[in-house]
C-alpha cells in the first residue's frame, strides 16, 4: 500500500500523501473527497454507484497519481469522456504540468475543439478520434496548456491563445488581440478576461456554455461563484474589470479548468455573477 493519509475514511478507497493539493478530486467528487491537512483525501467511502463513479473518476484524472484502492476493482466503462451539458465533455486524465486542471471537448458539426489540453493519454486520443478529431484547440491561459501542442500536431488542429500569453504556447498559430470578443466559429466566441493572467481568455460556445479557464468556478462548499484573488497572477482589478464585463454575455453552464462546473438558468447565473462582482468591487 502506497503512503495512505491517515485522514481517509477507512476502507478501499484511499489518497495517499503525494496528493499536491490540485482540488481537480474534490470538483469531480464533491463531498466524497474533501481538503484535510492541505491535500484531498476520501471524507467517506463510496457506496452508490454514482459514487463509486465520481471515485473513479477522480482516479484517473488525478495529475499525481494519488487515489488508489486496496484491493484491486474493476474499472467502470464510459467514465471519460464525461458529458457536462449538451455536445460537451470533460476529457479527464489532468496534466501535472497544468496544476491539475481540468480540459473539455466540444462535439459540434463543422469540427470539434478541445478547450485547454489534458495530459497525452491514449483514452483521450481514442475518443476524439471516435468523435471525428479536432478542428481546434482553444487555450483559455498561460497555465493550462497541458499537452495541446502534442494533440494539435496528432490531429493537424489550429490553435488559439491571447497574444499576452503567447510565448507559453509559441506553437499557436491564432491569437486573439486587446479587450474586444472575436468569433472563432459562428458559435464560438473568445472573449478577452485579462486579471487572472494578462492573456486569460473564456470561450462561450453556442449562447450557453462558458469555458472559464482560471478567471471564474464554482465552489461546491460555497455554492456560489466564486474567484481566486490569491491565485490571481496578473491583476485583480483587471480581473474584477473583466468578470463585469461577462455580464454582457448570457449563458447557463461554466466549465472551469480549476474548481467546479455548473449549470443554472441563466437568469441565476446572471444574478450570482452580478453579486460576485459587486464582492470582488468591495473587496
Amino acid at each position: 500500500m502506497r503512503n495512505r493519509h491517515r485522514a481517509n475514511a477507512p476502507g478501499t478507497w484511499y489518497i495517499d500523501t503525494s496528493c499536491t493539493d490540485c482540488s481537480a478530486a474534490r470538483t469531480v467528487a464533491p463531498g466524497l473527497i474533501v481538503e484535510r491537512d492541505s491535500q484531498s483525501v476520501f471524507a467517506r467511502q463510496p457506496e452508490t454507484e454514482d459514487e463509486l463513479r465520481m471515485a473513479w473518476r477522480a482516479r484517473l484524472l488525478c495529475p499525481s497519481a494519488s487515489i488508489h484502492t486496496e484491493h484491486k476493482l474493476p474499472q467502470p466503462a464510459g467514465i471519460f469522456p464525461e458529458k457536462l451539458a449538451r455536445g460537451v465533455f470533460r476529457l479527464g486524465y489532468n496534466a501535472a504540468d497544468a496544476a491539475g486542471a481540468h480540459s473539455f471537448l466540444i462535439h459540434r458539426e463543422g469540427g470539434n475543439f478541445m478547450v485547454d489540453g489534458p495530459r497525452w493519454a491514449k483514452p483521450v486520443v481514442d475518443a476524439i478520434a471516435e468523435r471525428g478529431g479536432l478542428k481546434g484547440i482553444l487555450l483559455t491561459h498561460r497555465d493550462d496548456i497541458g499537452d495541446a501542442k502534442r494533440y494539435a500536431g496528432h490531429f493537424d488542429a489550429q490553435v488559439w491563445i491571447h497574444r499576452a500569453d503567447h510565448n507559453r504556447a509559441p506553437f499557436a498559430g491564432n491569437l486573439i488581440e486587446g479587450l474586444e470578443p472575436v468569433k472563432i466559429t459562428d458559435d464560438i466566441l473568445a472573449i478577452p478576461l485579462p486579471g487572472h493572467t494578462k492573456g486569460s481568455v473564456a470561450y462561450l460556445y453556442g449562447d450557453r456554455c462558458l469555458f472559464t479557464g482560471d478567471s471564474l468556478a464554482w465552489s461546491f462548499e460555497a455554492g456560489d461563484l466564486m474567484a481566486w484573488r490569491e491565485f490571481c497572477w496578473f491583476s485583480w482589478r483587471e480581473q474584477t474589470k473583466s468578470l463585469k464585463r461577462l455580464l454582457d454575455h448570457r449563458f447557463e453552464t461554466v466549465l472551469a479548468g480549476h474548481g467546479g462546473s455548473i449549470t443554472l438558468p441563466e437568469d441565476e447565473m446572471r444574478r450570482r455573477l452580478r453579486a460576485l462582482v459587486a464582492r470582488m468591487e468591495a473587496d
